[in-house]
């Protein structure tokens, strides 16, 4: 493994080439949500997607046994956890690195011991919800690789709850994470209680990663997945394998689960005019706002979302982004921009 290994005591200079150019590199939206954030909260939600980034891609490399996935998985938890050394995960992260199709990911990987060094020096209180929302990423991920550990055949969910299982434990208590940052870092960062918005978030979060299961649905299914619960099939007479070459039965289904996006989404719009902080308010309701137009292009491609990949085009984000400059993210504009984006 290429290791980058940061020294004890900080190097401000290699920090800021983690954040400006492996975030770049693995999230172009992510990175243009977060500039907007102020310095004090940058800092830590950048190293906690990092970290979470790189748990994804171990837990991603297909060439890679479900059980090596795993064990490996599992020393990365523990690394983050501060339970074990970050030299004892080297090793078998560096079996993961030359498999990796994408540079990018690979230069994820390879910055790896840098950003569990980064987190060593995060002050105290960051550090512990960093490694709490990170614990909770890792068990999702490793459920995942659980239900889904044979690939040849199509297997479904059992019930909704396992959905909503999996949907929280990989982006509902990110939005508990923001919304605690949030509350330590910003005077006076939202209108409502940090237990309303701990709901809120935790609901936004969700939303966000369940239109992730419905853009790729498609793709999941063609590698033995599907998130959509195995009751809900059945009571359509319908079995995993049969979705693809049955996408209009499986139409009332998937639209269901459209719906439960959409009604989450306005949680996301809630949370973010709570908020006072215009530039935290911009970068909180940029993932809605591209959201809410994915669910509208899933909504319009019907059956043949299953079919292609279904994504907003970046000069649309781009005119997103300079909507909310412009106009500060006044609430009045984002409730707008939100209402434009489901045409």
């Amino acid at each position: 493994m290429k290791s980058h290994v940061v020294a004890r005591g900080g190097d401000s200079g290699h920090r800021s080439s983690l954040d400006e150019t492996v975030l770049r590199s693995v999230s172009r939206s992510f990175y243009l949500s977060i500039r907007f954030l102020p310095g004090q909260l940058r800092e830590s939600i950048t190293l906690a997607y990092l970290l979470a980034r790189t748990t994804d891609t171990v837990a991603d490399t297909a060439q890679i046994s479900t059980s090596v996935r795993m064990e490996t998985l599992k020393l990365l938890s523990e690394a983050i956890q501060g339970t074990a050394s970050p030299d004892v995960v080297a090793e078998p992260i560096a079996g993961f690195v030359s498999l990796q199709k994408n540079e990018r990911e690979r230069q994820l990987l390879e910055s790896l011991l840098d950003c569990l060094g980064w987190l060593e020096r995060i002050e105290h209180a960051d550090r512990d919800d960093i490694r709490m929302v990170l614990e909770k990423i890792t068990l999702g991920q490793m459920l995942d690789l659980q239900r889904f550990d044979k690939p040849q055949e199509v297997h479904a969910l059992g019930t909704a709850a396992d959905l909503d299982e999996y949907t929280y434990l990989v982006a509902g208590c990110v939005g508990e994470f923001w919304t605690r940052l949030c509350f330590r870092h910003v005077r006076k960062f939202a209108s409502r209680s940090e237990d309303e918005m701990l709901a809120l978030g935790k609901d936004y979060g969700m939303a966000l990663q369940l239109i992730n299961v419905l853009r790729d649905a498609g793709s999941d299914l063609r590698v033995g997945r599907c998130y959509f619960p195995e009751y809900e099939l059945n009571a359509a007479h319908l079995t995993p394998s049969q979705i693809l070459s049955e996408p209009e039965r499986f139409q009332p289904i998937y639209r269901t689960w459209l719906e439960k996006a959409k009604r989450g989404l306005q949680s996301g719009m809630e949370y973010s005019r709570a908020i006072e902080n215009r530039r935290v308010r911009a970068a909180t309701v940029l993932p809605a706002l591209i959201g809410v137009r994915t669910l509208a292009l899933l909504n319009a491609a019907g059956p043949m979302a299953l079919q292609q990949t279904v994504k907003v085009p970046r000069s649309e984000v781009r005119e997103m982004i300079l909507s909310l400059a412009i106009t500060f993210a006044s609430r009045k504009a984002i409730d707008t921009m939100f209402e434009r984006a489901k045409l």
